[in-house]
């Protein structure tokens, strides 16, 4: 996974896919102006190292970052080689808000 990472291009386009959300693989190579050879060696690349799902739907390939992968990365990472306890899962948070003492 990080050396899938490691390249910038393939960084930028996890990056993409992880905060605008599922795409077809034509409308991901059209933001960042990949020929079609470039952009399917960079997806290969990703979904091979588990950070990218990827369905068919009729003729197009749709691909989605798998941000879980990320979360279980980071939890090996600090619980592997970095002697800390490994992070919760981000679902494992509470979403809401701490209320602050109105007195």
């Amino acid at each position: 996974m990080l050396s899938a990472l490691a390249q910038e291009t393939r960084l930028h386009i996890f990056r993409h896919l992880a905060q605008s959300g599922p795409q077809p693989a034509g409308r991901v190579g059209e933001r960042f102006n990949l020929p079609s050879p470039t952009l399917s060696f960079h997806l290969k690349t990703l979904h091979q190292a588990g950070l990218l799902d990827c369905r068919r739907e009729s003729r197009q390939l749709i691909y989605q970052a798998r941000c879980d992968a990320i979360v279980e990365l980071m939890a090996y990472l600090m619980e592997h080689c970095c002697n800390l306890p490994a992070v919760q899962p981000i679902a494992a948070i509470p979403s809401h808000p701490m209320k602050e003492d109105d007195s």
